[in-house]
């Protein structure tokens, strides 16, 4: 009787294993985290109501991943209105009380992108700043606002780079990320770089910040550590451009930034970063039926 009790709390064990193994979203480890590891995952440029299958297929990834997502701007399409924003809450809206989101410009199509900070409240931040921060384990996180003319600039001296300077000071040992809608630096043939936003690398370059994830170009791209003037950097920021929430597909233009290392235009997905007390893990997971991937690991400064 002993050994077929045994033989049925094996069998239950592995019942439950295989239950949990199926819900693990494509590209993610079966390894659990770290006790004190902190997921944050997510994407830019989202939901169209014309055409909603992408952003379907990237809301049912991050139901089946846990922890805090980051909507990076480009929420809803065309223009961040209470009518567009619905087609959001279709897909991730499912997301909605775990979601820190970045303002992006297509929100502000809507005069001072109103609906946008109506709909996600305290989340989003001040609406007549739309840049914040917050704590997820042992990093701190700094969201800002990359609509630099809606807000009186992000040059040096402006309020938004005087508060990210005052906000670096204030957590000097932590691991920083930093996520926008704008990047500084991307190989997209539509929009590529963002240079009003130097200054703003800048400042987190001198606080030696980690990472910077990004959207606005629908693609996916990652770069090598590199400093603000785009010099290649092993103490410099690993920026991520992940356009991919599920808008569209655009292609890169001919000649890649020079610290690009990987680029994709065809796949949807979001990028899920494992954020642990001095490192952090990466993984982009794709959209179900796609199979390009890229994941790695780095330490923080």
């Amino acid at each position: 009787m002993r050994n077929r009790a045994h033989a049925l709390l094996f069998s239950a064990a592995l019942l439950l294993f295989a239950v949990h193994s199926a819900k693990r979203a494509p590209g993610e480890s079966a390894t659990a985290p770290d006790d004190d590891a902190q997921i944050l995952v997510g994407a830019g440029d989202i939901a169209d109501c014309s055409d909603l299958r992408g952003a379907k297929a990237t809301a049912k990834l991050l139901e089946s991943i846990p922890g805090t997502v980051m909507a990076i701007g480009d929420l809803a399409y065309p223009d961040g209105t209470q009518e567009n924003f619905v087609c959001y809450d279709m897909t991730w809206g499912r997301v909605k009380s775990r979601t820190r989101p970045a303002v992006g410009n297509h929100e502000f199509h809507s005069t001072g992108a109103t609906y946008y900070f109506q709909y996600f409240g305290a989340a989003a931040g001040d609406p007549s700043k739309g840049y914040f921060s917050y704590h997820l384990g042992s990093w701190h996180i700094i969201v800002l606002n990359s609509e630099c003319e809606a807000i009186g600039g992000c040059g040096v001296g402006s309020n938004e780079e005087q508060w990210l300077r005052a906000d670096l000071a204030a957590h000097p040992s932590a691991c920083t990320l930093a996520y926008f809608h704008k990047p500084l630096f991307s190989s997209g043939g539509t929009h590529g770089d963002a240079p009003s936003f130097k200054p703003i690398w800048q400042a987190l370059y001198e606080a030696h910040a980690d990472i910077v994830v990004n959207g606005h170009d629908h693609d996916y791209e990652r770069f090598a550590q590199q400093n603000p003037d785009g010099d290649a950097d092993p103490r410099g920021i690993r920026e991520f451009v992940v356009g991919t929430g599920g808008k569209s597909h655009r292609p890169f233009r001919a000649t890649a930034d020079k610290n690009s290392e990987i680029r994709n235009a065809d796949t949807f997905g979001v990028l899920k970063l494992t954020l642990r007390a001095d490192s952090y893990d990466w993984v982009f997971i794709p959209e179900a039926g796609k199979t390009f991937t890229d994941a790695g690991t780095g330490a923080c400064h």
